[in-house]
């Protein structure tokens, strides 16, 4: 193996192997068949540290985007192959970057006699395939694929610079931890493409790439006690609620697994995350009918004004902490804490420009509004 020069990488790989090897031991004792190998921690160190050095490059003007997946060419399902096997080096990776960028493209690497190599492209991995994504400058997200191979990858840990982020997946076991969390820290996860809860992580993953901030309120279906908290007129009205989403949802089951179906619902998602850019809040029911964007929030009128919540970073070493309102953000943050404190029954989601990502509700036991910062969970 190579010489580390990134020590974030040195330091992080031995509680990423011990995760891996968790993971994929776990799965094996509960009969599950066509696992990836638990990368050992040198392995997981050269690959950070070649991924890290390689994204502070440029080829032609532009930042390297690279996905690294550990696995053999056996593994991958109808694998693109080199016809020689590449060094797995900061200049081979800044080369190829340009040509694996696009979405869903993963570069496969493997050992053989204690070196490491590129040996082409896939885009289908075993389930908790190890992933290494490089999205921007100084940025390393280590995750997995879930085990039912749906939705978003489930990410293990973020390192930018020397700052460390490993994900506490015992965040996801308090009892008021919203389906949606516990579904990015793969615990219960959805099996289905078109389950509810991975649908509302699609809209938030699309949120935070639309890189404009945006509110997503969502509450309960055939209820309209929601609109006591929203300043009327309406501004944008949905009349009738537009059903689109949940037409496509309601299908037949047959109809997920093909590509068309999947466009579509990709289609519908990015249609809705981008009225989330609008000034205001936009409004989903729980069955995926959309009523309203734009509308300004306001506080019912038999509550007061929401001063505290518990914030929670599903992070090793940290610690759920009340915290008052502006804190942890500005005006959708106010907003939001506000809505979920006179609504107790609805989810808000509010996404930064900064990258941010916050989903407010209500703990019923510690009767206050509940504050998960999880844009580690999303990247």
């Amino acid at each position: 193996m190579g010489i580390t020069t990134y020590q974030a990488a040195k330091s992080a790989s031995p509680i990423i192997e011990a995760h891996f090897k968790n993971l994929i031991n776990n799965a094996l004792s509960k009969g599950e068949l066509e696992l990836a190998k638990a990368p050992n921690h040198q392995v997981i160190e050269e690959i950070i540290n070649a991924a890290f050095w390689a994204s502070l490059r440029k080829e032609e003007g532009n930042s390297p985007k690279i996905s690294i997946a550990f696995l053999s060419p056996e593994q991958a399902e109808q694998p693109l192959l080199f016809g020689a096997k590449l060094p797995l080096s900061v200049a081979v990776l800044t080369k190829l970057a340009p040509g694996v960028e696009r979405a869903g493209i993963h570069l496969g690497v493997w050992e053989e006699n204690g070196l490491l190599y590129i040996w082409g492209t896939t885009l289908q991995i075993p389930n908790y395939c190890f992933v290494l994504d490089v999205s921007e400058p100084g940025l390393i997200v280590v995750k997995h694929r879930r085990l039912q191979g749906f939705g978003k990858y489930t990410n293990v840990a973020v390192l930018k610079g020397d700052e460390i982020k490993l994900i506490n997946k015992d965040y996801g076991h308090f009892t008021e931890c919203p389906s949606f969390i516990t579904a990015l820290l793969n615990i219960d996860a959805p099996c289905s493409y078109n389950d509810g809860v991975n649908v509302l992580i699609q809209l938030a993953v699309s949120m935070r790439a639309h890189q404009h901030g945006g509110l997503l309120l969502v509450v309960p279906p055939q209820s309209s006690l929601w609109k006591r908290s929203i300043v009327h007129p309406l501004q944008y009205p949905i009349y009738p609620t537009f059903g689109s989403l949940a037409t496509l949802l309601s299908e037949d089951q047959q109809e997920h697994a093909k590509p068309f179906w999947q466009t579509e619902l990709r289609n519908e998602v990015e249609n809705i995350a981008g009225l989330t850019a609008v000034d205001g809040a936009t409004v989903i029911g729980r069955d995926h009918h959309l009523h309203t964007f734009g509308a300004k929030i306001v506080r019912s009128n038999d509550t007061t004004t929401v001063e505290k919540i518990l914030f929670l970073e599903p992070l090793m070493d940290t610690e759920p902490i009340v915290k008052f309102i502006g804190e942890i953000g500005g005006t959708r943050h106010f907003a939001a804490a506000q809505f979920v404190y006179d609504q107790h029954d609805a989810l808000a989601m509010v996404a930064s420009q900064d990258g941010h990502f916050t989903v407010f509700n209500w703990s019923p036991s510690m009767e206050m509004v509940q504050a998960y910062r999880i844009d580690t969970l999303l990247m």
